[in-house]
């Protein structure tokens, strides 16, 4: 298909996508929850004749049979929200929509993925005899506790897939660009929660009792020397301590003490690393003052880093260059949040792209997870077009 019309088709779909992302923002559900969502997908996609399969939980692959030999693709967006109060403002003025349900809103942007997938959706559909291969368009359940990753990756074995790309809005980079590059991109996490086991008493007498708060310090302390002494300067890995949790009273020793957080990765190797670093030092140090150690099943790797496929991010950056022009293409650093789409990518060589969402005039540009979280939508053509763009691509 000729550049000019992806970018005519893609501009078209643009007052659909963004009736959809507010749609989708009004009525938001969490992970593992998405009912109501999946049955809004679901009759979005019937109208567009398109064949489906409903999976375990909540997800949704829709497939797309093109009319021409060719690959065979994967197109994906996360449907979940967050627990979080939203807040009508952004950093500037009252947001367009707002959550119409307390405690929950979608201060990810996963509402955004959804409706532009849709919007792409629509550009195959209308256009499948042009269309190389088949497109698998995955509507994943549960991507902030990656309580679905597991059922869509099983429900994909089935398939013949070659290559895979995703759109996350973000708010590090301006309304109107996409970030389309190699290497790293978003944050493995290693997992940390663990219960130090020891013996309650009276405060007057420690001697008696065996405290786990004292191991604990230690812990914490020891594992910031560590990651300072023992991993690879290069290879930046960071330790968020969040959770410390321990007794009731002053006076009083308790008999648990937990400690969580979280270590966020981009080289493989060190994060295996420090997830070692972190076991052993617990393990240890509770050993030496008496105490026993639980480690929970957080307690581990998941997910691992989002890195690009050279190759694929190379060529779905050209076609976005070649279709709207080099100045929409934006540089941004890699990002340290993390997202289980690094699943997709240790089975198919596949890219995550970053699409621009920040407006200072607007006040669109506060954090993820915020509640003044907010998004310029006058960009969704773009995610459209790209997504299409890759999908065209013979």
């Amino acid at each position: 298909m000729e550049s000019s019309k992806i970018k005519e088709l893609a501009q078209d779909q643009q007052d659909y996508v963004v009736a959809m992302r507010r749609e989708f923002h009004r009525s938001p559900e969490l992970s593992g929850k998405e009912f109501h969502t999946r049955e809004r997908l679901i009759e979005e996609i019937e109208k567009m004749g398109v064949p489906y399969e409903k999976l375990p939980g909540t997800g949704l692959i829709a497939i797309i049979e093109g009319g021409k030999p060719g690959k065979n693709k994967i197109l994906r967006a996360d449907i979940d929200a967050l627990p979080l109060q939203e807040e009508t403002e952004n950093l500037k003025q009252p947001k367009v929509c707002v959550s119409e349900i307390p405690g929950r809103c979608h201060a990810c942007g996963h509402d955004a993925h959804m409706a532009m997938l849709l919007g792409t959706m629509r550009i195959l559909v209308q256009n499948k005899e042009e269309l190389p291969g088949t497109v698998y368009c995955c509507f994943e359940e549960g991507e902030e506790t990656n309580c679905g990753i597991d059922t869509m990756i099983e429900a994909l074995e089935k398939y013949p897939i070659d290559e895979c790309f995703a759109f996350h809005v973000y708010n590090e980079l301006d309304a109107g660009k996409v970030n389309i590059v190699p290497g790293p991109r978003m944050a493995g996490t290693v997992g940390i929660g663990f219960h130090l086991k020891g013996k309650s008493g009276h405060g007057s007498r420690p001697d008696q009792a065996i405290n786990p708060i004292i191991p604990a310090a230690h812990i914490i302390t020891q594992l910031n020397s560590a990651f300072m002494n023992q991993l690879n300067v290069e290879e930046t890995v960071t330790l968020g301590l969040g959770m410390v949790k321990a007794g009731e009273a002053t006076n009083i020793i308790p008999d648990d003490a937990y400690v969580g957080g979280t270590a966020r990765f981009f080289n493989k190797e060190e994060g295996e690393k420090a997830l070692e670093i972190i076991e052993r030092i617990a393990r240890n140090t509770a050993d030496s003052y008496r105490c026993g150690i639980e480690f929970e099943k957080r307690n581990n790797i998941s997910p691992y880093p989002v890195v690009n496929d050279e190759k694929t991010a190379l060529k779905i950056q050209k076609a976005v260059g070649e279709i709207c022009g080099e100045e929409v293409l934006g540089d941004c650093d890699k990002w340290f949040a993390s997202e289980c789409y690094s699943a997709y990518q240790n089975k198919y060589p596949g890219v995550l792209g970053f699409l621009g969402i920040r407006n200072e005039a607007y006040g669109s540009g506060a954090a993820h997870h915020n509640g003044k979280f907010d998004i310029d939508e006058s960009g969704f053509w773009l995610g459209v077009c790209a997504e299409a763009a890759f999908a065209f691509e013979k």
